[in-house]
C-alpha cells in the first residue's frame, strides 16, 4: 500500500468526527445538568440540616455531604468519559494538622476536585457565588468564607484554621489570566501569618482549557480532559508578607514552567 493510501486511512472520516463532536456535546451538557442537580439537592439537605441540627454539628456532616456529593460528581465525569481525574496526591493532607492549601487555579473544577478530597475543609469563595440560589444554602452550611470584605475574610479564615480546618484559597485570586500562574495576592501571607499556619502548595495540571478564564460555557472540548494534582512545597508561616508573597510567586512560576504536557496520562475515575 503506497504512502498515499496510507494517510487517507489514517484521517479521521468526516463521519466520525461528526459523531464525536455530537457525543462530546452530549457528554458537556449532562455534565452540566448533573452539576445543577447536584447543587439544588445539597442546597435542599443544606436548608433542613441547618434548621434540625446544631450548627457545629451540621457543618461537620455538611461538609463531609459536599466531599462526598463532589467525589461523586467527578466519577460520572469521568465514567462518561468527559474527563480523567488524578487526584491521589491529596489524599495525603487528609486528617493532617490544619493548613492553607493553595492551588494554581486553571479551572472552575478545581475547588471541586480538591474537597471532593478533603472533607474537613473550607474555602474561601467569591461573594455572589455564597450568594446564588445554585450554591448559597450549601456554601453557608458548611461554612465556606465570603472573600469580601478583606478584614472579615481573614478573621473568619484564622478562627477556622485556629479550630483544626484547613483552608483551601487560590493565590491568584482567581482563575489564572496569565499563564503559567497570574500575579500571587497577599493574601495568603497575610492569612498565614495571623493564623501561624504553614502554606502548601498544590499544582492543578490540564491539557485543555475548558473552563478556564475567557472559556466559553457553549464552548465543547476535546474530550476526554485531563487533570492531574501534585503537592508542591510546604512553606512555614509568613513572616514578611511581601517577601512571602515574592516567593511563592517565584515558586509556582518555577514548577508549571517545568511541567510536563499531560496528553499521555489515562487516569482511573476517582474511587
Amino acid at each position: 500500500m503506497d504512502n498515499k493510501s496510507d494517510a487517507l486511512l489514517a484521517e479521521p472520516s468526516p463521519l466520525n468526527t461528526g459523531r464525536r463532536a455530537v457525543h462530546e456535546t452530549v457528554r458537556l451538557c449532562l455534565g452540566y445538568a448533573l452539576l445543577v442537580v447536584l447543587c439544588l439537592s445539597v442546597s435542599v439537605m443544606a436548608v433542613a440540616m441547618r434548621a434540625l441540627l446544631p450548627r457545629a454539628l451540621s457543618r461537620r456532616w455538611g461538609r463531609k455531604l459536599a466531599a462526598g456529593s463532589f467525589r461523586g460528581y467527578l466519577r460520572l465525569l469521568a465514567l462518561m468519559g468527559a474527563c480523567r481525574f488524578d487526584l491521589a496526591a491529596l489524599d495525603a493532607l487528609r486528617d493532617g494538622p490544619p493548613l492553607i492549601i493553595a492551588p494554581n487555579h486553571p479551572s472552575l473544577l478545581d475547588a471541586i476536585m480538591i474537597l471532593s478530597r478533603l472533607p474537613d475543609a473550607t474555602c474561601i469563595m467569591k461573594a455572589d457565588i455564597v450568594n446564588s440560589v445554585f450554591f448559597g444554602a450549601g456554601a453557608r452550611l458548611v461554612g465556606y468564607i465570603r472573600n469580601m470584605p478583606l478584614r472579615t475574610m481573614v478573621q473568619l479564615s484564622v478562627a477556622d484554621l485556629r479550630q483544626g480546618s484547613s483552608l483551601l484559597l487560590f493565590p491568584e485570586g482567581t482563575r489564572t489570566r496569565r499563564f503559567p500562574v497570574g500575579r500571587i495576592q497577599g493574601t495568603t501571607g497575610l492569612i498565614s501569618k495571623h493564623a501561624g499556619v504553614p502554606v502548601q502548595a498544590v499544582f492543578i495540571e490540564t491539557d485543555s482549557a475548558f473552563l478556564g478564564k475567557g472559556w466559553s460555557l457553549l464552548w465543547t472540548p476535546k474530550m476526554p480532559v485531563t487533570y492531574r494534582v501534585r503537592l508542591g512545597k510546604r512553606f512555614e508561616p509568613a513572616g514578611d508578607i511581601a517577601q512571602f508573597t515574592a516567593e511563592l510567586e517565584r515558586y509556582f512560576e518555577a514548577e508549571l514552567q517545568r511541567s510536563q504536557p499531560l496528553s499521555s496520562i489515562a487516569a482511573a475515575p476517582p474511587a
